[in-house]
């Protein structure tokens, strides 16, 4: 924490001055709140309503004010959004929601530190939401709002096309022509190019569908799920089922908890059939233009066998993945070695090389997977750490997010509530239960880790997995049996001698020691997802940034503008798809209807 640069501190019980207050009335408490919040709102008293925060509290936006993704620290930017963005938006009908799932209920988050949170529903001019609050107490028996979320779910005048909305026509032998034609955009171009049939194309895709966007996805691959049916064969995803759901679609109950790479290929391929998403595989886009003056791009597209087609679509979403092209590191001598040498990306199976010497460069996710894979075929298997790791078993993992991903809890309220607090306080937080983990529930492989002379680390800035999940988008591995291999001595590790060249028969290492090799396996990662966006969009297109968090903790550029007009990134995991995928569809819808205008909106 001695180089942790961030002044924010969480309110504990200490800081502010008061004693557990377990005996409250946690509807009274929300309902005052509440009431005196929705009076300031009502009466546009922005002063008030901010007044109604700790002078160090937070609100933290989705596209519900400011049709963006923002945070605002303390009562000063607090009343600068409200100053901005109230009447503009004309917030009206705060509710407090009393659910089971979703009543008030004062939560003891760790023994010095007790917050109440509530829930309210609200109305904008445009759609309807769902805010959460993180009350906390004062010395005088008032109690302040340290978070507030306030996230749009819906637009009213265009409401997703579910349930009672859905198409009630009886459909007599012509669906089949439909859909060709709806497919083939015989009659129309599309408004929306997604680029990319993995699950945060399609989930973008179903999602634009179903709010009446005309949307067309696009892939090279031959077939719908292919970026995940050809990754290695021992992929299998390392977070639970309940995070993982896809939207308007679940799993059913007999799916297993964690998900084979190849069987999830399998279901985004049904999922596009049966949500009737209009998909072009095999095709690649060869050309863009943007007229800024139309605000729209041209786009050839070349079919793949089936001819080219000149599309004019008004918005680019890449969903190419979080990463863009495999990352190798340059190391001379690589033409004298006379054993195969491959980035992960084009590796498939260690079964074709059991009882080889193999090396695999990296420590993360993958590295891990395909060193175990090596293991389990009987190879000898050494892994290079060039950086300490991040390790966390995945039975830890399933622990913290099966606070709300678990049966019987709704998937949209998890959603909310696992986005509901801001960066900062999540890395306080974090910063908490991560040396916690570490000593108790992990400690057992994180010390047969370090006794074999693996190198861990807490994360940056000791936040854990979140936080190197957010700013790198890796540096970690989620345990799910290579660490018990390490330990044991099946998987060997080498580590503080930097690389110094291949050899003929592997790798030589600065401390003057060789690793001989019949394959040697770069899991050095993936570059920049603005790869994809030059190789079709051109050098001339500039974005700053795509991955990582800005100034306020929220993404840089994923699920909303980017900073040009009409070119989207739709990039995470399966869960942050899944949520954000709705945000920024109700961002495309408003633009096209005329509701968003990203000039009107100043703070």
């Amino acid at each position: 924490m001695a180089t942790d640069p961030f002044p924010q501190h969480l309110p504990t019980l200490d800081r502010l001055g008061v004693t557990d207050p377990s005996n409250v009335s946690s509807s009274e408490v929300a309902t005052e709140w509440l009431n005196a919040f929705s009076a300031a709102i009502t009466q546009c008293d922005t002063t008030a309503a901010a007044d109604l925060f700790l002078e160090d509290g937070f609100w933290k936006d989705v596209v519900a004010l400011t049709w963006d993704f923002r945070t605002f620290e303390g009562r000063k930017d607090i009343k600068k959004l409200l100053d901005a963005r109230l009447a503009a938006t004309g917030l009206h009908e705060l509710c407090l929601l009393q659910e089971p799932l979703n009543e008030p209920v004062l939560q003891k988050v760790y023994h010095d530190f007790v917050w109440l949170r509530l829930c309210f529903g609200f109305t904008t001019k445009y759609g309807k939401g769902t805010a959460v609050v993180y009350l906390v107490p004062l010395p005088d028996s008032k109690w302040k709002a340290y978070t507030l979320l306030t996230c749009l779910d819906s637009l009213t005048d265009f409401p997703q096309k579910l349930g009672p909305l859905r198409n009630r026509d009886a459909d007599h032998g012509s669906w089949e022509e439909k859909r060709r034609q709806e497919t083939e955009f015989s009659n129309n171009d599309p408004t929306v190019i997604v680029i990319g049939a993995g699950h945060s194309g399609l989930e973008t895709a179903a999602r634009l569908k179903y709010i009446g966007v005309p949307t067309l996805v696009i892939d090279k691959n031959p077939r719908v799920g292919d970026s995940w049916r050809d990754r290695y064969k021992a992929l299998c995803l390392h977070d639970t089922i309940w995070y993982n759901q896809t939207p308007y679609l679940n799993f059913p109950p007999t799916w297993p908890v964690y998900t084979p790479a190849a069987k999830l290929a399998d279901w985004l391929e049904g999922y596009a059939n049966f949500l009737e998403l209009d998909v072009w595989t095999a095709s690649t886009i060869t050309k863009t233009s943007w007229n800024d003056s139309t605000k729209t791009w041209t786009v050839e597209v070349n079919r793949g066998g089936k001819g080219t087609r000149v599309l004019t679509v008004k918005h680019l979403v890449f969903a190419t993945g979080s990463g863009g092209r495999p990352k190798v590191p340059d190391i001379p001598g690589k033409a004298s070695f006379r054993g195969s040498a491959v980035h992960s990306s084009e590796f498939k199976s260690a079964a074709n090389h059991i009882g080889k010497k193999a090396i695999v460069v990296g420590c993360c996710n993958s590295a891990h997977d395909i060193a175990q894979d090596f293991c389990s075929h009987g190879a000898d298997i050494t892994m290079y750490q060039r950086s300490s790791t991040f390790v966390i078993s995945a039975e830890s993992v399933a622990a913290m997010l099966g606070a709300v991903y678990k049966d019987d809890f709704p998937t949209e309220l998890a959603d909310t509530y696992n986005t509901s607090l801001p960066w900062a306080v999540v890395r306080r937080l974090h910063q908490r239960m991560v040396p916690m983990v570490a000593e108790t529930a992990d400690k057992a492989i994180l010390d047969g880790l370090a006794k074999v002379g693996f190198k861990t680390n807490l994360g940056i800035h000791g936040a854990g997995i979140m936080s190197l999940f957010l700013e790198r988008g890796g540096g970690y591995y989620i345990d799910t049996g290579a660490s018990k291999s390490i330990i044991d001595g099946r998987i060997k590790i080498k580590n503080g001698s930097a690389i110094e060249s291949f050899t003929e028969n592997g790798l030589r290492f600065a401390d003057g020691t060789e690793l001989q090799a019949d394959i040697i396996v770069f899991a050095t990662g993936y570059g920049d997802p603005r790869d994809f966006m030059r190789e079709v969009c051109g050098d001339e297109v500039e974005i700053t940034r795509v991955w990582g968090i800005d100034d306020e903790g929220q993404s840089a550029g994923v699920w909303r503008y980017c900073g040009h007009d009409g070119l989207w990134f739709a990039n995470g995991n399966l869960a942050l798809s899944r949520f954000h995928s709705l945000h920024l569809a109700m961002q495309i819808k408003a633009i096209e209807e005329g509701i968003l205008n990203k000039a009107d909106v100043v703070i």
